[in-house]
C-alpha cells in the first residue's frame, strides 16, 4: 500500500495521474434528473467516473424549529452502503457518511440555495422539511463533489405537493405542487493535496494517498459560502489561495452540467 502511494505522490509531483488526466481535470461526468420519479418530490443520478450515486428529495410537513417560526427545515442523510466499497459496513451513520451530509447540507444552507421563508404553511405551527437523501452506489472518490451536485439538482427538479388543511395531507402529483423556492444555487469543488501537489476529482486510490482536502462552495456571482477542511496534514495560506481560485474555476465547468 505504502509503495503504490508513494507511486501516486511521485506522478503527482511530475504532474501525472495514474490514469493520465491532468492534475486538475475531472473524470467524464454524467447527471440526470427525475431518475425516481414515482416516490420522490425530486431526484437525481450522478456519475464522475466510476463514482455513481443516487440523491432523493422527499418532502414532509412538521411543526417548525422554535427559533425560526416561520421557516421551513432541511434534513440531509448519506447512505454509505457496504456494495459502494469494500470499508463500508451495515448499521449506524458511519463517520465518513457523517461528514458527506454535512458538507452537502452547509453549502446549501449558507448560500442559502432554497427560501426556507417561502415554505412556511403556518407560522409556528406548520411548514415544509425537505429531506435529502444521498445514497452512494461506488464509490470511487470525490464523493463530495457528486453528491453537492446531485442535491442541487434535485432541489431544482423537485417541487413542493399542496397541502390540504382539511384533510391534513400532502398532494403527491406533480401537477398539484409548485416548484422549490429557490434563491441561489451553489455549487461545491474540492481539492485534495498529495505531497506538495493539488489535485482536484481524485479517485479512491488517490483519496488512500491524500494528506488535506478543502472543499468550498460557490454561488453564481463567484461568492464562497462555505468551506470544509479534511485530512491530517495542515494547509498553509498558499495552499488555500491556489486551492480557492482553482475550485472557483472547476465550480463553473460543474455549474455548466446542472444547467444543462
Amino acid at each position: 500500500m505504502e509503495l503504490n502511494n508513494k507511486t501516486i505522490r511521485s506522478l503527482a509531483d511530475e504532474g501525472e495521474r495514474l490514469d493520465g488526466r491532468q492534475p486538475h481535470e475531472y473524470r467524464e461526468i454524467e447527471l440526470e434528473t427525475g431518475y425516481i420519479n414515482e416516490t420522490a418530490e425530486g431526484s437525481a443520478y450522478v456519475s464522475i467516473g466510476d463514482t455513481q450515486l443516487v440523491v432523493g428529495l422527499k418532502v414532509d410537513v412538521e411543526e417548525p424549529y422554535d427559533d425560526r417560526p416561520d421557516a421551513g427545515t432541511l434534513v440531509t442523510n448519506a447512505e454509505l452502503a457496504p456494495m459502494a466499497a469494500r470499508e463500508y459496513e451495515s448499521g449506524p451513520p458511519q463517520e465518513p457518511g457523517v461528514e458527506l451530509a454535512r458538507v452537502v447540507d452547509r453549502g446549501i444552507r449558507e448560500a442559502p440555495a432554497v427560501d426556507f421563508e417561502e415554505l412556511c404553511i403556518e407560522e409556528g405551527e406548520k411548514v415544509y422539511t425537505l429531506f435529502i437523501d444521498v445514497h452512494v452506489l461506488n464509490d470511487d472518490g470525490n464523493l463530495l463533489d457528486a453528491a453537492a451536485l446531485g442535491a442541487m439538482a434535485s432541489l431544482k427538479d423537485g417541487f413542493l405537493p399542496d397541502y390540504n388543511e382539511e384533510e391534513g395531507l400532502l398532494r403527491e402529483q406533480p401537477e398539484e405542487g409548485s416548484d422549490i423556492p429557490m434563491e441561489s444555487v451553489p455549487i461545491t469543488a474540492t481539492g485534495r493535496r498529495i505531497g506538495d501537489n493539488l489535485l482536484f476529482d481524485t479517485t479512491s486510490r488517490e483519496e488512500e494517498a491524500l494528506g488535506a482536502r478543502l472543499t468550498i462552495a460557490f454561488t453564481e456571482d463567484g461568492n464562497i459560502v462555505a468551506m470544509q477542511k479534511g485530512g491530517d496534514d495542515s494547509m498553509e495560506l498558499s495552499d488555500v489561495t491556489e486551492a480557492v481560485e482553482i475550485a472557483e474555476q472547476k465550480s463553473e465547468m460543474l455549474r455548466e452540467v446542472l444547467e444543462q
